[in-house]
């Protein structure tokens, strides 16, 4: 192994040193650790450290990573307190995620390093994000994240790429190939010479290098950030490396040739540089032997200040509350219309689109960290002119058309918020959401509870049937969103709703999924109070007084009940719009029951897995002294929605509302 030293002093030399032989130390002791059962897992990166330290050692102390779980070196090298690493990897929630998460799946906004999560891929998406946002504050930094070998299989690995060279991201891409995905050889993961061939494909450069080499890292490092900076563009670096250790301690590595340990142990990057400093005679073999001691004796100080630590004790009130981040934006009025007979004040006879679109142009006048991005969104002004005239207004910048990356823009979104800012996605049709689904539930979803970075973002999903759309472009897919803690659901059914309730959502720091009922945008008008306002998220909506029947429903459904109330006026119906599905207003559910003691839950969506079954089910737990009638559901059929609209009318759960109501009131 030849090294190069250039123009590094020796001082530079030593502190790589330093540098790189701290992690393997601290990993040898958490390998002794693990055998005696005081700690549940390790992810061991010996024989990968020079990545890791060169990469961090070559960056900004405030340029965002995004490491993965070999990369201890990482964390070190941020200077992070060995005594709370090692609380985090017990377990204890003086650690980085308050007991919440293991070994490395965590991050730190005050050290700039971004947490993975278990699916290799989505790191890369977040760096976007970060990147962009340095390029839209003119700031000369680079987002630089990490994958395996492995996770170039993924698709967030072409997505995150490709999205990077098209908006000219200084990102770096960091691969470390060390030949195994767990126990799967790099001649099962791909099939080209090298992975860094792909960067041609991406429309940008690449390098590979020997990943065992400190100084190879850290100057290719150091002239590929001031690339990346000075060309705005991303890059691909494929640092050739191998682990001495198994996938995770307890996987082994019988799967991998003997010979393979023998010719990497040759190649140990800390020994080979080691050996190259006492050579050089920039260091002695006495100092060498002095270092060691004294990372013995900080290592051992800093695992007695680990286990002086209390034990952790559960606190179910501090868990929930750590669901989400606080709301602390107080700066728009709150507009309570949740009450029969509020009569709003404003401009009358909007369209549902058109306070949509409002609500996103003020807050875009509100918010000039605030990003919108989508296909389609810009010029053409999206799918559903929801839109229009953005770009002349603020500027593609700002209004960003994306590639078809769903995923990539979910974690960009988030790669913003790492940097303070706002973002609003629009899935183009809440059915394509399915391919950003991780980066939703994942990351967007855990990211604040995990460890407390919060996610402002909100995806705005343009749902719902009674178009003739066929089963691609009309599902309602919001019950899968309210299953998932973290997120906000949101899905109003009226204009002055639709509008104060997108302002709430751009302004609440955690995720929102903000459905909008296609077959609403241009059909239904109402009164739009004029300028910011919000309608509180969780708040559920009393629409008509009744007192025999009490519909609970949302979106589209809402009018469905006013017209069948309005074309029955023989019978006293109460309906509930519940407006925000994730979290409920549990209060108006209970008093919708007790006004009338028949229940019936109306939505489009399917019957099975259906808001409707989560709802009946909490009224039979705590309303059931006041119902007079089983809870009854009125739901769309089991299957896919249909094309033709003689079907799609048969499969909607309004063809059987009659059907539903006269069972309930003749129970």
């Amino acid at each position: 192994m030849t090294f190069e030293r250039k123009e590094l002093s020796d001082k530079t030399l030593v502190e790589l040193y330093h540098k790189l032989l701290y992690p393997r130390m601290i990993e040898e002791k958490m390998l002794v650790l693990l055998r005696q059962g005081k700690i549940s897992k390790w992810f061991s990166g010996i024989g990968q450290e020079a990545i890791a330290v060169g990469v961090t050692e070559a960056l900004q102390q405030d340029e965002w990573i995004m490491p993965m779980h070999r990369n201890l070196g990482v964390f070190t090298s941020r200077n992070m307190p060995l005594s709370k690493l090692f609380m985090q990897w017990q377990g204890n929630k003086e650690g980085y995620s308050n007991g919440r998460e293991r070994s490395f799946h965590f991050g730190s906004p005050q050290h700039h390093i971004c947490g993975m999560i278990s699916h290799l891929g989505p790191q890369l998406s977040l760096a976007d994000g970060v990147a962009l946002a340095y390029k839209l504050k003119n700031e000369k930094k680079v987002a630089l994240a990490f994958t395996g070998e492995g996770g170039t299989s993924e698709g967030e690995f072409h997505e995150a790429l490709n999205t990077a060279a098209v908006w000219g991201l200084p990102v770096i891409f960091i691969i470390e190939n060390n030949g195994y995905g767990l126990s799967t050889p790099s001649d099962e993961q791909y099939k080209c010479k090298n992975l860094v061939d792909k960067a041609i494909g991406y429309g940008m450069e690449g390098v590979k290098i020997d990943g065992n080499n400190i100084l190879t890292v850290y100057d290719t490092i150091k002239g590929v950030r001031d690339y990346c900076i000075q060309n705005q563009k991303p890059y691909l670096i494929e640092c050739m490396t191998f682990r001495m250790r198994g996938h995770e301690e307890a996987s082994g590595v019988k799967y991998v040739p003997k010979h393979l340990f023998e010719e990497w142990e040759k190649k140990d990057p800390i020994k080979n540089y080691e050996s190259w400093l006492v050579n050089e005679k920039i260091l002695t073999e006495t100092a060498v032997n002095a270092i060691k001691e004294d990372y013995k004796s900080l290592i051992e100080s800093e695992l007695h200040l680990a286990y002086d630590v209390p034990a952790l004790h559960p606190n179910t009130v501090v868990e929930l509350q750590d669901v989400y981040a606080t709301v602390t934006d107080k700066r728009n009025k709150i507009i309570d219309n949740s009450h029969v007979g509020y009569r709003p004040e404003g401009k009358e006879g909007e369209k549902f689109i058109t306070a949509i679109s409002e609500a996103l142009d003020l807050s875009l006048t509100q918010y000039p960290n605030l990003v919108i991005m989508g296909q389609d969104i810009a010029e053409y002004g999206g799918a559903f002119k929801v839109t229009e005239g953005f770009v002349k207004k603020y500027g593609k910048e700002r209004i960003r058309n994306t590639p078809l990356c769903e995923s990539a823009i979910v974690g960009a979104s988030l790669g913003l918020s790492l940097e303070k800012m706002k973002a609003v996605m629009e899935m183009q049709f809440a059915d394509f959401v399915t391919v950003g689904f991780n980066q939703i539930i994942n990351n967007l979803a855990k990211i604040h509870y995990r460890w407390g970075q919060n996610a402002d973002v909100v995806v705005r999903m343009p749902t719902g049937g009674g178009v003739g759309a066929g089963p691609f472009h009309s599902q309602s897919n919001e019950a899968w969103f309210a299953h998932t803690p973290g997120l906000k659901v949101v899905y109003p059914s009226t204009p002055e709703d639709a509008k104060g309730l997108l302002i709430a959502a751009i302004n609440d720091p955690n995720p929102v999924m903000y459905f909008e009922h296609k077959a609403l945008y241009r059909s239904i008008t109402g009164t739009v109070p004029q300028g910011l306002y919000e309608i509180e998220m969780g708040k559920a909506k009393h629409v008509l007084e009744g007192n025999e029947i009490s519909v609970i429903t949302y979106g589209a459904a809402v009018h469905w009940a006013l017209e069948y109330a309005h074309k029955h006026p023989d019978i006293s119906i109460d309906i509930l719009d519940l407006r925000s599905l994730l979290p409920l207003d549990y209060d108006a559910i209970s008093a919708a029951v007790a006004r009338t003691g028949k229940v019936l839950v109306l939505h489009e969506d399917t019957l099975t897995g259906g808001i409707g079954g989560e709802v009946s089910a909490w009224i039979a737990e705590h309303c059931f002294h006041l119902l007079d009638a089983p809870v009854m559901r009125c739901a769309s059929l089991d299957t896919p929605i249909p094309f033709s609209l003689a079907l799609e009318k048969n499969f909607m759960a309004y063809s059987r509302l009659d059907d539903n109501v006269q069972a309930l009131l003749n129970y």
